[in-house]
């Protein structure tokens, strides 16, 4: 496997020092060593794709150098509007390394919502006319493909792509957390399920998702309720508003995480525009992306219930202990949304965590048929 210190040397010998991005599991080391204070390369946290692509466009027209994105294949699909109507040589021609993680690859098991993008990677990286090397774990190798890229890069001032599959970089170090005071995660659902009977809840994509499912697995009960929002990170606050404006009678609940309303904070702002009473978004907060490691999100700066307040939602309150939960909750419902409760949780989750057993669409129709019943 592939030493996270021996990319690093191949990076800094070829001038990629400046990375930016948001995270992958597939390489999850890497992040973490990114994350090192003592390393001499500079990361910024991008909140999406998008982001990290403009940011690493102000650092060319800076300083004249290459910086790299990091991504999943799922989040490149979010990249192609800057791509296309910034970086291409038609228009600024920016050269940038896109570092791209393989999942859904073709013949390899994977989560279903990534199944689509694994396979159509390398012929949207074509239509785009994105030169591509998919890595080994040979620092030799590596070294040939920088300079093959740099050398496109310098030429053509155009972007190029390294494509990183599973079990390329060395298993990533396991994490110790000091948030260890703060509410699990997990233990903060359980309460606030308790204080929900029949209400619509959309939960994001991540580890969020399938504690609540196996909630509901050992209740047996409750499923069609439920929207996991498996893909699409950051849209979780959007279905629930979709849902929210047409069923009126109904009190919809988000279970987001910070990665994800950062994402798409954006979605905020429609959300207070149309103040639907029924919108209740509870975000769960551990200033983490935890599905692909624990690598920080900037949460710890942003008081997102002020921004729900300036955005026009009725009510917004932070939480830090179980107690204060218990509070709340037992008038939250009672309370006109949009509202907006932060719950501060600790990072990680249980490694025996299960996914839902049932192919998405199944739970769709069951969703849907709770839906209209409920007219």
């Amino acid at each position: 496997m592939l030493r996270c210190e021996s990319f690093s040397n191949i990076c800094k010998k070829h001038g990629f020092t400046f990375f930016t991005g948001v995270p992958d599991s597939t390489f999850k080391s890497w992040m973490s060593f990114l994350e090192d204070k003592n390393t001499d390369l500079k990361n910024i946290i991008a909140v999406n794709e998008c982001e990290a692509i403009a940011i690493c466009t102000g650092y060319h027209l800076a300083t004249g150098r290459i910086g790299v994105i990091y991504m999943q294949n799922d989040g490149f699909g979010k990249t192609v509007n800057p791509l296309t109507s910034l970086c291409n040589p038609e228009v600024y021609s920016i050269p940038m390394l896109l570092m791209i993680g393989w999942r859904g690859m073709p013949g390899k098991k994977d989560a279903y919502q990534h199944i689509k993008m694994g396979k159509i990677l390398l012929p949207v990286l074509n239509l785009l006319e994105i030169p591509y090397e998919i890595i080994s774990s040979d620092p030799g190798e590596i070294n040939n493909i920088f300079i093959k890229a740099k050398k496109f890069m310098k030429k053509n001032s155009r972007p190029f792509a390294i494509i990183i599959r599973k079990d390329i970089f060395e298993k990533s170090r396991s994490e110790k957390y000091n948030d260890l005071n703060k509410m699990g995660r997990e233990d903060a659902l359980k309460i606030i399920m308790k204080y929900l009977d029949d209400e619509i809840i959309v939960s994001t994509t991540g580890k969020l998702s399938r504690e609540l499912f196996e909630y509901r697995a050992k209740k047996n009960e409750g499923f069609g309720h439920d929207f996991y929002n498996i893909g699409a990170m950051g849209c979780a606050q959007s279905i629930a508003l979709g849902i929210a404006l047409e069923r009126k009678a109904k009190k919809v609940f988000v279970f987001d995480g910070d990665g994800s309303i950062l994402m798409q904070m954006g979605g905020i702002a429609t959300i207070g525009h149309y103040m639907p009473k029924n919108f209740y978004h509870i975000v769960f907060d551990n200033g983490a992306h935890d599905s692909t490691g624990g690598q920080p999100t900037c949460s710890d700066t942003v008081d997102l219930t002020k921004v729900a307040i300036a955005c026009n939602y009725r009510f917004g309150k932070i939480v830090e202990k179980k107690e204060e939960l218990e509070e709340i909750l037992h008038n939250l419902k009672n309370t006109k949304g949009p509202a907006m409760l932060v719950v501060k949780v600790k990072k990680g989750a249980r490694d025996d965590l299960k996914r839902p057993d049932k192919k998405p669409i199944e739970y769709k129709m069951d969703f849907m048929k709770t839906l209209v019943d409920s007219k």
